[in-house]
C-alpha cells in the first residue's frame, strides 16, 4: 500500500516542477521592455543637456516668420574670424583671435574717418551704450584699413572701444560689403565663437540704428543660456 502511493505522487510532483518553470518568451519581453526605458531615458538626458544652445538658435534663425524680421542680412554660412595679426593704435601687434568671447559690432573706416564715418562711430557707440546689463557680454570695435593717424578727438570719444589696424587686403578676406558697396559702409555683428554672422545695411541713419539695435537685442536673448558675460 505504501508503494502504491508512492507512485501515485510522482507525476504530481513532475507536473508541479513544469509548469512552475517561468514563460521564456515573457522573460524575453520583459528584457526587452527595460533595455528600451533605459535607452529613451539616456536620450531624455542627452537632449535636456543640448536644449539651451538648440533652442538659442532655432528661436532666432528657424521660429521666425520668414517676412523681413530682421533688419541686418544674415550671412550664411558663417565665417571665422580669422588668424590674422592686427596692431593697436600704439603699434603693438594684436591677435585677432583674442575677441572671441564676447558679441562684437564691428566699423571699418580710414584712420582720417570722413564725416561719415564719425556718424557711423556716434552710432556705434550709441547702440553699444543703451545695451543696458548686456553691455558687458558685448565690445564695440572699430577697424582701420590704413596708416593715417587718428585724432585725438575720436580717440577721446572711442575709449570704451577696441581700436584696431589691419590691412584692407587681409580684412577683406573675412568681411565683405553687399555687392556695389564697400567695406566701411557697413555694421557688421560677429557672435562670441568668432563668427561673421550679420551685415546691416550700408548708410545707417538714426532710425535705422534702433532697428539694428532690436536685431543684436533679439540674439542676446537667444543666446542667454550660454554666453556669459566677459572672455
Amino acid at each position: 500500500m505504501p508503494e502504491k502511493n508512492k507512485e501515485n505522487s510522482l507525476p504530481q510532483a513532475l507536473g508541479l516542477t513544469i509548469y512552475d518553470l517561468p514563460d521564456p518568451l515573457s522573460a524575453a519581453d520583459a528584457d526587452a521592455r527595460r533595455t528600451a526605458g533605459g535607452r529613451l531615458r539616456m536620450l531624455f538626458v542627452m537632449l535636456v543637456c543640448a536644449a539651451p544652445v538648440l533652442a538659442s538658435y532655432l528661436t532666432y534663425y528657424v521660429i521666425r516668420p520668414q517676412s523681413s524680421r530682421n533688419f541686418g542680412e544674415l550671412i550664411q554660412p558663417v565665417k571665422a574670424i580669422p588668424s590674422i595679426q592686427a596692431a593697436s593704435l600704439d603699434g603693438k601687434t594684436f591677435d585677432m583671435q583674442s575677441l572671441k568671447g564676447q558679441w562684437l559690432l564691428i566699423s571699418v573706416s580710414s584712420g582720417a574717418c570722413t564725416s561719415d564715418c564719425q556718424k557711423t562711430l556716434l552710432f556705434q557707440r550709441q547702440i553699444c551704450a543703451s545695451l543696458g546689463r548686456e553691455k558687458d557680454r558685448t565690445d564695440c570695435v572699430w577697424l582701420i584699413t590704413d596708416d593715417e593717424p587718428v585724432s585725438a578727438e575720436l580717440k577721446s570719444g572711442m575709449t570704451d572701444a577696441v581700436i584696431l589696424r589691419i590691412p584692407h587686403s587681409q580684412l577683406a578676406s573675412w568681411l565683405e560689403p553687399a555687392p556695389g558697396h564697400a567695406l566701411h559702409e557697413h555694421l557688421y555683428l560677429v557672435d562670441p565663437r568668432g563668427d561673421w554672422m550679420m551685415r546691416f545695411p550700408a548708410g545707417l541713419s538714426i532710425e535705422q540704428a534702433g532697428f539694428l539695435k532690436k536685431d543684436w537685442e533679439r540674439l542676446l536673448r537667444a543666446s542667454v543660456s550660454w554666453d556669459l558675460p566677459g572672455r
